[in-house]
């Protein structure tokens, strides 16, 4: 009789574990299209047309097209159910971009913020490139296989501080903010660079968070843990499985950075490299704490972006107010080939020092436990998808390195060649971009 109570017990809770997860896939993925389209219409403003399903990546998948939207211009926001139900909500709001609403009310800023007041800065000179290199750019717009996109956006090549070849796709054009996603995590590693440069922030500072205090054992981990994704924590980074850690924070939590903390160590930290969007998040909270409260909303504009002349950048937050470093930031092509710029000037625009001496070097320095892959916050290596165990990534210079986000957003930086690129799009098949063929040919374009 206990038997049998045992295994009517046993079957019941199978059961309610299978209800709970088989209910974060439509969430995760109404999330996910609400999140994408609203920051498509409002921070972008693209004019979408919506009965198409390849102009952004909220209506290319096709395991997302069951689920309908609704748009409120008004109010700014986007909504996605499936047949009514699972509904999530993302709204825009100005100086915010979007942020998706988890259930619970969105903490607000403590300052007011305004649009981003985007302008083509008189500074930022244009060079005639060679008809190869145009040729070349034009080709990346180019689709060879029809059944595997690689629906590039924009593209930029700047070459000892002035532009050499751009070009946009049809609906896109230059003043258009575009996301960026994972490349903004190189972006949080200028944000700590300059509190590091300021004093206010240590690499070594360990015991980072309330959570995290002695004697737990993840007070070890330190903010250069951090920056170069060895903290030890367990994270699960699988875009294609809907119950990975990845997609429960950006597209099923309100605090993000609550949610990365949480997880317990999987090794030592410092003693093993994992790529992890939740490390990046837990930096951008971090840099939170530090900055305070009634600054941090603002700060990014204040002590990076209006600095250099990045006009147009918009850092998106979470409902608790963290900004998404590891995924959520909108700027123009050419804005975020100044950000690249930057790195090429060692950390130095028109004179000034922005970010802290040494730190371009620290940062483009291979991480041990990488093999060689990653820095701080930058790749330094292309990953096989993109081309990276291709012979043209031999032929890229030693000195390269890389921001690299979801579907093919690149920031190739060459400081040997004073060299920047900038490609932005939705390629759906990651594949179908090899990046690594095309600034080996840039490079060949250019000059040496």
């Amino acid at each position: 009789m206990i038997m049998f109570q045992t295994g009517w017990i046993v079957a019941a809770a199978l059961l309610v574990w299978g209800i709970v997860k088989l209910r974060v896939y439509p969430a995760v993925a109404a999330g996910y299209r609400a999140k994408v389209l609203c920051t498509a219409l409002f921070g972008s403003g693209r004019e979408l047309d919506l009965t198409l399903w390849t102009q952004v990546s909220g209506d290319s998948y096709l395991i997302l097209r069951p689920f309908r939207i609704r748009i409120d211009r008004q109010n700014r926001t986007v909504t996605s159910d499936l047949f009514g139900q699972f509904a999530r909500t993302a709204i825009h709001r100005d100086g915010l971009g979007a942020t998706l609403l988890a259930g619970r009310p969105l903490v607000q800023p403590a300052a007011a913020l305004s649009p981003p007041a985007i302008r083509i800065a008189a500074d930022w000179p244009e060079a005639p490139g060679s008809a190869g290199l145009r040729r070349l750019v034009a080709e990346a717009f180019e689709e060879p296989a029809p059944r595997r996109l690689r629906r590039t956006y924009a593209v930029v090549v700047v070459r000892d501080g002035a532009i050499v070849a751009e070009q946009y796709a049809p609906g896109v054009h230059l003043r258009m903010p575009l996301p960026g996603w994972s490349v903004a995590k190189s972006v949080l590693n200028a944000l700590v660079g300059i509190l590091v440069g300021e004093g206010r922030l240590e690499l070594t500072r360990r015991d980072l968070l309330r959570e995290w205090a002695s004697p737990d054992p993840r007070a070890a981990i330190s903010v250069e843990d951090l920056l170069r994704m060895r903290s030890g924590l367990r994270f699960s980074e699988g875009y294609a499985n809907p119950w990975s850690d990845v997609l429960h924070m950006l597209y099923n939590c309100h605090d993000t950075a609550a949610f990365a903390a949480s997880l317990p160590l999987a090794q030592a930290p410092g003693t093993v490299w994992s790529y992890s969007s939740g490390t990046s998040n837990i930096l951008s909270l971090i840099v939170r704490q530090v900055v305070g409260e009634q600054s941090y909303h603002l700060w990014p504009r204040r002590a990076l972006f209006d600095r250099i002349g990045m006009t147009s950048a918009v850092l998106e937050p979470d409902g608790a107010g963290t900004f998404v470093c590891s995924s959520y930031m909108l700027a123009t092509a050419r804005d975020w080939a100044r950000y690249g710029q930057l790195f090429v000037d060692d950390g130095v625009c028109k004179g000034e020092r922005i970010l802290p001496g040494g730190w371009v070097k620290f940062s483009t320095t291979p991480t041990p436990q990488s093999d060689g892959r990653f820095g701080a916050h930058w790749w330094l290596k292309l990953n096989p998808e993109i081309g990276g165990d291709s012979p043209a990534a031999a032929r890229i210079a030693p000195d390269a390195f890389f921001a690299v986000g979801h579907e093919g957003q690149t920031l190739t930086v060459i400081p040997s060649q004073r060299l920047v690129v900038v490609r932005l799009g939705a390629s759906i098949y990651i594949d179908a971009w090899n990046h690594a063929e095309f600034i080996a040919n840039v490079q060949d374009a250019v000059g040496r």
